[in-house]
């Protein structure tokens, strides 16, 4: 999936739990160890929002809600991050927000990239703080 794609929620018949399609990254060698370390750690709820399942399942993706916070792990270097990109610090995790695209994070300086997509109805600093801490903890 492209950064800004969207997302698709479907709803399981048996016991309309949410699945939301998600294209997985595939990171390799020291950074798939890295998200998937991360993946174990990240919480159970953003902003009042339950962590649902993703299709397919992968330990380098989890979305919380209907599909409106998604993170992806082991992502490519952002394309639009050139490189005096302005990169923000949130609780010690450098962020490069995509002029192009609004809704898209990039955790940059790290083993691996961690791409996030917040839908319009969330801050980005408050989930970006809540996402600190687990990226700091498993990704060096």
């Amino acid at each position: 999936m492209k950064p800004g794609s969207l997302i698709v929620v479907a709803m399981l018949a048996a016991g309309c739990s949410q699945v939301v399609a998600l294209d997985p990254p595939a990171p390799e060698g020291a950074a798939a160890t890295a998200c998937q370390a991360l993946t174990a750690k990240l919480p159970a709820t953003i902003e009042g929002l339950e962590r649902a399942e993703t299709d397919p399942v992968s330990p380098y993706t989890a979305v919380w809600g209907p599909g409106e916070i998604a993170l992806r792990c082991g992502v490519s270097r952002p394309a639009a991050m050139e490189p005096t990109a302005e990169v923000s610090d949130v609780n010690g995790v450098g962020w490069f927000a995509d002029p192009q695209l609004p809704t898209l994070f990039t955790a940059v300086n790290r083993e691996a990239y961690v791409e996030v997509t917040i839908s319009a109805n969330h801050q980005p600093g408050s989930v970006l703080v809540d996402l600190a801490e687990p990226i700091k903890a498993t990704i060096p």
